[in-house]
């Protein structure tokens, strides 16, 4: 005899109890709540991430960061740098980390996850009384409009209407006769508490929102490289114009909300009745956070929405670029030969050992790369000695030999320093390595110096005697040196 199936309001309760556990394990809002450290992340992230500005730049943020900490370390353990903190809440999945608009370094701002787990403790700390007249009366119409606009049947519609007008009208005479009821103080800041306590749940939807987006860009980008079976029907919606993006559950219920936002005659109205609100002796009683979230409530929707409005966009002109431009071939190819790499390495794992010598040769660069760990700040105090050093009296010879070898063993944009000496010689007639400089300082440091140096055995001619050259250094300091004079004469191909 099989085991009954029970069930908790219509769900099948083993089914229920799984999907529990799994938003358990995984969902990033449920992982912050239970995390050894989800006081202070929570606390910290609020302060800088959750109030009017949502989103830091990277260095600032962690120097904010790590204020908060030293004063936190004296009360509770937090032993990483802000800038470890951030990485693993990242990580985590408690802040999404992108590009500046101004292209100057990263921001960073709360996930959706962040903002239903600081939401689900404000709640708890100051819990927002739910049971209201005004908010039954929300529902109440909502219920009563969502009846009445989804009613086929015309003389029920016109019987509704009937009613209203009828309504309408015995409250018109009630106005004009004096004998309005006005809403007390109390219940008005009970209304407003529960505009506001609407509002709070926005930036989590809007965060909501836009990470759905971006969910479905990236699985319509994996279908272009690793669906060789679905690449055809998301090639076709692309080039016929259809847009995924924009076309999503996500996307539509945006539009709704954007396209109704900026509606003019909707700006006025609202900016009217806030302005007569918070001119109410009762607006008094809010509390200042209460009164400034009221009079900010349009600039407050406006402002993340139109961030979700141009990122929407963003991210369906790129996916069309994608596309036409074919970049998803080369992706694809990528992508299997990746495949074909990974099943050879299963393949020779049983024969092969991680750490056997194998006779591949890598080339590496010329760049040296070094640890950061390795680099040493630099003292002053080594580089002091008991005289000044005399001033040399010129600048030293240049090695040609060396600068020969250097040449050969850097990464010269050799294309960049043609194009240079094409363009003084077009321009003079004839030029040296020193006047090309002058006029096209040396992007690459003592690299262009060398580079018009080989230019020069090649194309120009020797004139006796040096000339002095100058450039900066990588780290930006200026340095110069002497070289034997060649001229340029003839336009380099």
């Amino acid at each position: 005899m099989s085991e009954p199936s029970y069930s908790v309001y219509g769900v099948n309760l083993l089914a229920d109890a799984l999907a529990a556990d799994g938003l358990r394990e995984t969902h990033p809002a449920w992982r912050l709540l239970r995390s050894a450290q989800a006081a202070t992340t929570l606390v910290i992230l609020r302060r800088h991430l959750g109030g009017d500005q949502r989103r830091q730049g990277a260095e600032v943020l962690f120097e904010r960061v790590e204020a908060d900490l030293e004063r936190l370390r004296e009360h509770f353990d937090l032993p990483l740098a802000a800038r470890a903190y951030c990485a693993r809440w990242r990580e985590e999945g408690f802040l999404v980390r992108r590009a500046a608009k101004d292209g100057g370094g990263e921001t960073y701002e709360l996930s959706d996850a962040a903002w239903a787990a600081i939401a689900f403790t404000d709640n708890l700390a100051q819990h927002r009384q739910a049971v209201t007249g005004s908010r039954l009366a929300t529902i109440v119409e909502r219920i009563h409009e969502l009846a009445l606009t989804t009613d086929p049947d015309r003389e029920t519609r016109l019987r509704a209407l009937q009613d209203r007008r009828e309504q309408l009208d015995e409250e018109i005479e009630r106005v004009r006769s004096g004998q309005f009821d006005v809403l007390d103080a109390a219940r008005a800041a009970e209304g407003v508490r529960d505009v506001l306590a609407l509002l709070a749940e926005l930036p989590g939807d809007f965060a909501h929102v836009r990470n759905q987006m971006e969910q479905i860009d990236r699985a319509l980008r994996r279908q272009l490289i690793e669906d060789v079976d679905s690449r055809g029907t998301v090639l076709d919606e692309v080039f016929s114009g259809i847009d995924r993006v924009r076309d999503s559950d996500a996307g539509r219920s945006f539009d709704g909300f954007y396209s109704l936002l900026f509606e003019a005659e909707l700006q006025e109205r609202l900016d009217a009745d806030i302005e007569a609100l918070t001119s109410r002796e009762w607006a008094g009683a809010l509390a200042a956070d209460e009164n400034r979230s009221l009079t900010r409530l349009l600039p407050g929707l406006q402002e993340p929405s139109q961030e979700i409005h141009h990122a929407m966009t963003a991210l369906s002109r790129s996916l069309r670029r994608f596309v036409q431009s074919q970049d998803y071939k080369e992706s694809s190819q990528v992508h299997a030969l990746l495949l074909e790499a990974a099943k050879a390495a299963a393949a020779a794992s049983p024969k092969v050992h991680l750490h056997d010598p194998t006779a591949f040769h890598l080339a590496l660069p010329a760049v040296r790369l070094r640890s950061v760990s390795a680099l040493r700040p630099h003292n002053p105090a080594d580089s002091r000695v008991a005289e000044p050093p005399a001033p040399p009296e010129g600048a030293p010879p240049v090695d040609l030999a060396y600068l020969r070898e250097a040449a050969r063993a850097s990464e010269i944009d050799m294309a960049e320093l043609t194009a240079s000496v094409r363009a003084v010689v077009a321009g003079r007639g004839a030029a040296t390595i020193g006047e090309v400089l002058a006029e096209y300082p040396a992007s690459q440091g003592v690299a262009s110096v060398i580079g018009l140096m080989v230019l020069a055995e090649r194309l120009g001619s020797e004139v006796e005697g040096s000339e002095e050259v100058a450039w900066d250094s990588v780290e930006g300091v200026p340095r110069r040196g002497a070289i034997p004079i060649r001229l340029f004469k003839e336009v380099p191909p």
